[in-house]
């Protein structure tokens, strides 16, 4: 059975060597990986890990940084990765839509072959979901190519935690009801957005969206992967959030029925970023 995992970072090894002047550059990250730790993974770490845990293929990205630079130095490293691991690395470009430069940054990956754009996180580089002056040439660009935007979305309720921030299922789905046509996949269960698309007004404005389980056994009960599934079958992707979690600590947790598998842990992806079989080439 093919498995995709949708939501994986990776880092250049020079940028890991430079955790602790990171730190001190970049608020956000210095919140998730001041302490030593921390793992921070290379694209060697995740190919590593794909074999042990019979992953076929994984979304990669770095780490949304406010500095395009270090986007930029990013979306580099995992592009040349999926040169060197054809099939296994997906990548997915980076950027801060807030700069200047962002939009321009964002476009070379995608001419360079990046499958979409993310995981952005609006807390951590200084922008709101619902800032359409902000997201709106994003948007555009990423329909353009036919590429999905990954969000960070945090649940507005519960604990706190170093990666939880204020843009939740209310911004969320402002930006997806101003951008229908877009594809959006909303990180963390999209903070919940999912449960109100109960709601037929919400459920409308969500036709394009998805939703990964990225930290998933951190924050839920296991009976919500089960409900999801039965939910909205063709809208969950599996997402780990690696190197923060394994993709066994998932399954250990989730159980889906046997019926539910396939598109829950690769067909909905595949279908979502058009592969071709044995995943890691889009559709022409």
């Amino acid at each position: 059975m093919l498995i995709i995992d949708f939501h994986t970072h990776i880092l250049p090894p020079d940028l890991i060597a430079s955790r602790e002047g990171l730190c001190k550059r970049e608020p956000w990250f210095s919140r998730l990986y001041a302490c030593p730790k921390a793992r921070l993974a290379t694209a060697e770490d995740l190919v590593a890990h794909m074999a042990d845990q019979g992953i076929a293929a994984s979304v990669a990205f770095g780490f949304p940084f406010q500095d395009v630079g270090l986007c930029r130095a990013c979306n580099d490293y995992v592009l040349d990765a999926r040169k060197r691991y054809p099939g296994a690395i997906l990548p997915f470009a980076l950027t801060n839509p807030q700069d200047p430069e962002g939009i321009a940054v964002a476009r070379e990956a995608l001419e360079a072959g990046a499958l979409g754009v993310g995981e952005l996180i609006p807390d951590g580089q200084g922008f709101a979901l619902n800032d359409e002056h902000t997201l709106a040439p994003l948007m555009e660009l990423a329909l353009e190519h036919r590429a999905p935007v990954l969000l960070h979305v945090s649940e507005p309720v519960g604990h706190d935690y170093a990666g939880k921030g204020w843009q939740g299922p209310r911004e969320a789905l402002e930006l997806a009801s101003a951008h229908p046509a877009n594809t959006l996949v909303l990180a963390h269960w999209g903070g919940g957005l999912l449960l109100y698309e109960h709601m037929p007004e919400v459920r409308r404005a969500c036709a394009n969206v998805y939703y990964d389980t990225a930290a998933g056994p951190l924050l839920y009960d296991k009976e919500l992967y089960q409900d999801a599934l039965r939910w909205m079958p063709d809208k969950i992707l599996f997402g780990s959030d690696y190197p923060l979690l394994t993709a066994r600590r998932y399954l250990a947790a989730m159980r889906p029925d046997v019926s539910q598998w396939e598109g829950f842990l690769g067909g909905n992806a595949a279908r979502l970023l058009e592969l071709v079989e044995g995943a890691g080439e889009r559709h022409a």
